[in-house]
């Protein structure tokens, strides 16, 4: 029978406050979250329970090879990944980079628990099962729908604490709306990328602020992962020490990917001096147009653990990161 399977992974949608109230807890599972009339026949597959803040690369590779196994069912139509919001705008960027076929998967969830009178849960998973039902969700690739928005896994952000309204694609702009029992695309994905299932290889992401030396891109330079990604500054700028710490893990023979702080505009080798996306351009240093630090930290985890070329992982890369 044709139907769309609910994977839940816990986060506030699936949480309730302790006895007696104080501390929220993931732990309902698939069944008690949807009630009511729903597009599609829904089968459960309660994949794990746990705050997405507990989420990490390893277990939201395995989620995403979860996904990609129940949709290979010729009976599913879609699926839906019930998460937390913290780290959802990452995973479902696993779940696009791996996801095989042109099935959708949409992830939601909600930001007042289960326990809360009029819970944004119950309207988003109704919403997000439309969705996932719909044929026209087909070659969109790994979706996230809150509030009735639908988003692409790359441009996709969480960007209020607690708001109904918190995720956005920024410059980008929404894929499409669910409105009841229809679904309207406004545009597709101009930007995607298909991996193999490698399992993923542990990325530092730093994040810059006025006047930091490198010692920090030192340590971490030092240390097994064979690349890090950095928010800089604006277009691309670090202080002159940092810049100098980027250019010395170049030498040492490590990656280093350049994206901004800022949440809307993309990373340029721009400007000169010591520290000026110019003199880290110069060093080696690869810029990721406007794909964000964390993403661009999961794309790399991919990228080294596939038996790729330098040159293979800056066009893969070039291909996620450029405007065009």
């Amino acid at each position: 029978m044709a139907h769309v399977v609910l994977i839940t992974t816990g986060g506030t949608i699936a949480s309730l406050p302790a006895p007696g109230g104080g501390v929220v807890a993931a732990g309902l599972g698939g069944s008690s979250l949807v009630a009511g009339p729903l597009a599609a026949p829904v089968v459960h597959d309660d994949f794990c329970a746990i705050g997405s803040y507990q989420m990490d690369l390893a277990l939201a590779w395995r989620l995403a090879l979860r996904v990609n196994q129940h949709l290979a069912d010729p009976d599913c139509l879609g699926a839906v990944v019930a998460h937390g919001t913290d780290t959802m705008e990452e995973s479902v960027f696993m779940a696009d980079l791996l996801l095989a076929g042109d099935k959708p998967v949409v992830f939601t969830g909600a930001q007042h628990h289960a326990g809360e009178v009029g819970g944004d849960g119950p309207r988003n998973l109704a919403d997000a099962i439309t969705l996932a039902a719909s044929p026209v969700a087909r070659g969109l690739g790994a979706l996230l729908l809150f509030d009735q928005d639908v988003h692409a896994a790359r441009d996709v952000a969480k960007a209020h604490t607690s708001r109904l309204d918190t995720f956005t694609s920024g410059d980008h702009g929404k894929l499409a709306t669910v409105d009841g029992d229809t679904v309207i695309v406004y545009r597709k994905p101009r930007r995607r990328l298909r991996l193999d299932a490698a399992a993923p290889v542990d990325i530092p992401l730093l994040r810059m602020a006025m006047g930091m030396n490198g010692d920090l891109i030192r340590f971490l330079a030092a240390g097994p992962a064979p690349a890090l990604v950095i928010e800089a500054f604006g277009r691309g700028n670090l202080p002159p020490d940092a810049g100098a710490a980027v250019r010395e893990a170049i030498d040492a023979g490590k990656t280093v990917v350049i994206t901004s702080r800022c949440p809307g505009g993309r990373v340029a080798p721009t400007y000169g001096n010591a520290g000026g996306g110019t003199d880290l351009a110069s060093a080696g240093a690869l810029f990721a147009g406007d794909l964000a630090g964390n993403k661009v930290r999961i794309l790399l985890s991919l990228l080294f653990a596939l038996p790729l070329t330098a040159a293979a992982r800056r066009e893969h890369l070039a291909a996620l990161a450029d405007p065009a």
